[in-house]
């Protein structure tokens, strides 16, 4: 029989002690003969510094859909803004996920993003600030996702297509604040079809089709630009704070591969959080 002192003094370090669900995940990057053939075509000969104490990458080591994995990125010195950053998923069939670049106002950075992984790999951020490119990122164990089927009927998903909505995100707190600091959503409708999947009835792959250029100015300042390839996710949705000049509307503007231009004005005073 147990020792019933020997018993109580387990069941007490249980309790005290963090659970499996509390305890910390950390996927960092890991050895890659991927990227390094990759490394000259996505930087040159530029060195790369050890980015993990300049810029935060969140992303999940397993995701739950391939197809939309979340990536959030987030300035860690407050002394080096980020005025730019590339994504790059080792094994992906297009490698460059999109490339960003940020303005003054986007300081202190902090801006997610939803990608496709095709299979289990690295995914890193290079940022740049005044001090040069520096690299961080995380591992990834997630597959398919650039062949995952669309969500939406191809006919539904194109007469949908440049739909936007932004939502705004403690609207009370910001409001108290000297200079606003605002957290916002901005959600577009296009399928974003990468060239893998394949139509659900014809089971033929359904052409690339993707948007190619994004910018969202508030008023006459321009936040942001996203230039994206296949691996940003179906109805791209980006999530960022930013500093409000009090323009009273967001402005996206936006391109795709073939050839369309979408350009929305979202009011602040619409958007619902």
């Amino acid at each position: 029989m147990a020792n019933p002192a020997f018993v109580t003094a387990v069941l007490a370090a249980l309790i005290a002690g963090p659970s499996l669900a509390d305890a910390p995940i950390t996927n960092p990057l890991t050895a890659s003969a991927t990227w390094d053939d990759l490394l000259p075509d996505v930087v040159g000969d530029v060195t790369l510094a050890d980015g993990t104490a300049i810029i935060g990458v969140d992303a999940p080591y397993r995701a739950h859909d391939a197809a939309t994995v979340p990536v959030v990125l987030r300035q860690l010195d407050p002394a080096l803004p980020i005025t730019s950053a590339t994504v790059v998923i080792d094994e992906n069939p297009a490698p460059v996920a999109a490339v960003m670049t940020f303005s003054d106002a986007m300081a202190p950075l902090e801006f997610e993003l939803r990608v496709r992984v095709n299979q289990y790999s690295n995914l890193r951020v290079i940022a740049e600030t005044a001090q040069g490119l520096s690299m961080s990122g995380r591992y990834v164990k997630a597959s398919g996702g650039c062949s995952a089927p669309a969500t939406r009927d191809p006919e539904l998903a194109l007469a949908g297509m440049g739909q936007m909505k932004l939502r705004l995100f403690d609207e009370a707190a910001m409001s108290a604040m000297s200079t606003p600091r605002r957290e916002a959503q901005i959600m577009i409708r296009h399928p974003n079809y990468s060239g893998l999947q394949r139509d659900q009835v014809t089971q033929l792959f359904i052409p690339a089709h993707f948007i190619d250029h994004m910018e969202v100015w508030q008023g006459d300042d321009l936040l942001f630009t996203v230039d994206g390839g296949i691996s940003i996710s179906e109805n791209p949705v980006f999530r960022f704070s930013y500093n409000d000049n009090g323009a009273e509307m967001l402005i996206v503007k936006a391109t795709d591969t073939e050839g369309n231009s979408f350009s929305r004005e979202l009011s602040k005073a619409a958007a619902q959080g």
